[in-house]
C-alpha cells in the first residue's frame, strides 16, 4: 500500500470539546490535509517541541525518547496506518542494531514522538482518500501558521446531521474547511463517509 508524505501545518483549539485540539497534518506541496481531534496532554506536548521549548522537568514524550537512546533504539518513521470511526491508528518503525520492529500507537503519541526523533510521518493513501480534506483555491498556506485561527461556530449546528442532505453536507464541510474550522469539517467528513458506506 502506497503511504504519503505528511508534514504538520498547525493546531487550533476546539470550544465544543473541553481540553480538546486538531492536529493540522498536510501533504506536502498539496492541499490535501488531514485533520485529527487529540486531547490537550498530547497537543502540548507537540507544541513544546515544536517551540524547542525546554520543560524544566522531562515529560512523558521527553522521557520515552531518552530512554530509547539510552538503548539505542531509532524512530525512523511514523505510519498512520488504520482509520476506524473516526479514530486515527499509528505505528513507530523502530531499528535498534539492524532490526526493525513496528509498535501500535495512538497517532496523537506518534506525532510527538516523530517530532522529538527528528523522522518523518506518513499515511497510507486510503487513509487520504477516505479522511482527508481538501483546501480551496482561496485557502492558501499562508492561512495557516503554527497556530490557526479560532474556531467559528456554522449556524447553530451541535453535531446532529440526520437532517441534512448529502448534498448539504458536503457544502457545510466546504463551509467549514474555508472557515479553518478543522474540528467541525472532520466531523462532517466522517458524517459523509458514513452515508457513502450506507450507500455501497
Amino acid at each position: 500500500m502506497k503511504k504519503i508524505k505528511l508534514e504538520i501545518v498547525g493546531m487550533s483549539y476546539s470550544q465544543s470539546q473541553s481540553g480538546a485540539y486538531a492536529l493540522i497534518l498536510g501533504v506536502s506541496g498539496e492541499k490535501r490535509r488531514l485533520p485529527i481531534i487529540i486531547g490537550g496532554f498530547e497537543a502540548q506536548a507537540i507544541a513544546i517541541e515544536l517551540e524547542k521549548m525546554k520543560p524544566t522537568r522531562p515529560l512523558t514524550h521527553d522521557l520515552f525518547k531518552n530512554f530509547a537512546d539510552h538503548f539505542k533504539i531509532k524512530v525512523t518513521e511514523v505510519i498512520i496506518n488504520k482509520f476506524e470511526e473516526g479514530i486515527f491508528f499509528s505505528q513507530l518503525i523502530c531499528s535498534s542494531e539492524g532490526q526493525t520492529s513496528k509498535i501500535d500507537s495512538r497517532t496523537s503519541d506518534a506525532v510527538a514522538l516523530a517530532i522529538r526523533f527528528g523522522c518523518p510521518i506518513y499515511a497510507l493513501e486510503s487513509i487520504i482518500e477516505e479522511a482527508g480534506i481538501e483546501m480551496d483555491d482561496a485557502s492558501t498556506s499562508e492561512d495557516m501558521g503554527a497556530e490557526l485561527a479560532s474556531e467559528k461556530e456554522i449556524g447553530s449546528m451541535t453535531g446532529k446531521y440526520d437532517d441534512y442532505l448529502l448534498e448539504e453536507l458536503q457544502d457545510m464541510l466546504k463551509k467549514a474547511i474555508a472557515d479553518e474550522d478543522y474540528e467541525e469539517a472532520s466531523k462532517v467528513r466522517d458524517e459523509i463517509n458514513k452515508r457513502k458506506k450506507k450507500i455501497e
